[in-house]
């Protein structure tokens, strides 16, 4: 066990190339594998492209403005950035930092989805309301700029804030529980599962992890009492994913210590509570820095006696880092010395901006994550093959 953590300890900031050496060897797939693999790609490009006329909205648009290009990146920024502003001039000057003089016309017609062409027109508009040009040409499209500028700014920008609270209702389920938990259903009963995700990290005051702790147990009778039966596979049914960081003020590994006293009785009970509803929670990945404490957590939660056995309590693992597959090693082990299973939830990550950023900030020696998403790709296929090459217990 110990060597195990001192294996992540020493991928933290190891060089990237090194790391790489060892994961492509992991990754590669056996001549069965890769079989296998293309026999499953070849089926569902095949049905993604025979369902190609029935697209929704939101899959046409991406589609049309894809991340490789400039206006995707631009329409990603903005839908990552505008709602999280709070006041009506500084999203003004943010619509005209990411909208103006992109080639917007060039997307227009492209789409046979009505939803595309709108929301095309609606963004050249924009583009050219925030970067009007001088110009004496009298036909429609000037015209119309014209008419655009006279409206201002103040409008444009109530347009394109509901045009991205529209995207967004495609990615986020609901505002509340109950929003969430009704749009949920009909996707469920076809199979879909669903880890449910409060947000709420990094708080700043102990008022405030006690409200989310409260919303935490809110989510769990909610979906106790939408899914009430107790029997079935739990990996079947919703859980919830608890961010460790908005039940603690200062969940730091220098404050390892109050952490562990403060933190582990109200996370016990909430995992109990868990338990005894039938409902899995998945402890949730955030920055490189946390992760060993959130190990620590994790691992002495499994070694509570209310969660003794309980097959509920998951880990998200971020491929991005270069700690991924030592983790995995790591909980593969600690499955066998709990005897129990532990579900994983491999993702690619979603804080590789910050990462970069605070380990520039701190004059690190190296990254913690991947700088390149060739890395990140590697890493996850790594991890994938050690996951599903594990025994069952």
């Amino acid at each position: 066990m110990e060597q195990l953590r001192q294996e992540i300890s020493a991928a933290y900031l190891a060089d990237e190339d090194s790391i790489l050496e060892g994961l492509i060897a992991a990754a590669k797939m056996t001549p069965g594998e890769a079989k296998s693999t293309e026999i499953l790609a070849r089926d569902l490009v095949s049905r993604l492209r025979s369902s190609g006329t029935r697209k929704n909205g939101v899959d046409a648009f991406t589609q049309e403005y894809a991340l490789s290009s400039e206006e995707g990146v631009v329409l990603m920024c903005l839908a990552e950035a505008l709602l999280r502003v709070p006041d009506a001039d500084t999203q003004d000057r943010l619509i005209r930092d990411k909208i103006a003089g992109r080639a917007w016309e060039s997307h227009l017609g492209h789409s046979q989805s009505l939803f595309v062409n709108a929301s095309t027109w609606a963004l050249m508009l924009t583009g050219q309301v925030v970067e009007i040009k001088d110009t004496s040409r009298w036909d429609f499209d000037a015209i119309l700029h014209r008419l655009a500028a006279r409206l201002g700014e103040p409008v444009i920008r109530q347009a394109v804030v509901r045009a991205v609270k529209l995207l967004g209702r495609h990615f986020v389920l609901g505002r509340t529980m109950e929003e969430a938990l009704k749009e949920a259903r009909p996707f469920v009963e076809r199979g879909f599962r669903f880890s449910f995700d409060m947000l709420g990290e990094a708080v700043v005051t102990r008022g405030d992890a006690a409200r989310y702790l409260e919303r935490y147990r809110d989510a769990l009778h909610a979906i106790a009492q939408a899914w009430p039966s107790r029997t079935g596979p739990l990996i079947e049914r919703p859980g919830i994913s608890v961010k460790l960081t908005a039940l603690h003020p200062r969940f730091e590994f220098v404050k390892r210590r109050d952490v562990m006293v403060e933190l582990m009785p109200p996370l016990t009970r909430l995992c109990a509570e868990a338990r005894d509803a039938h409902i899995g929670v998945t402890i949730d990945a955030e920055e490189a820095e946390r992760l060993d404490l959130t190990l620590d957590i994790f691992e002495a939660l499994g070694e509570e006696d209310v969660l003794q056995g309980w097959d509920g309590l998951g880990l998200a693992v971020q491929a991005y880092q270069k700690r991924a597959l030592p983790v995995i090693h790591w909980l593969i082990d600690l499955a066998r010395r709990q005897q129990r299973t532990i579900p994983v939830r491999l993702v690619k990550g979603a804080y590789w901006d910050s990462e970069i950023k605070r380990g520039q900030e701190l004059g690190l020696s190296d990254y913690p994550v991947f700088t390149r998403k060739v890395g990140t790709d590697t890493s996850y296929l790594a991890c994938a093959r050690v996951l599903l090459t594990v025994p069952e217990q």
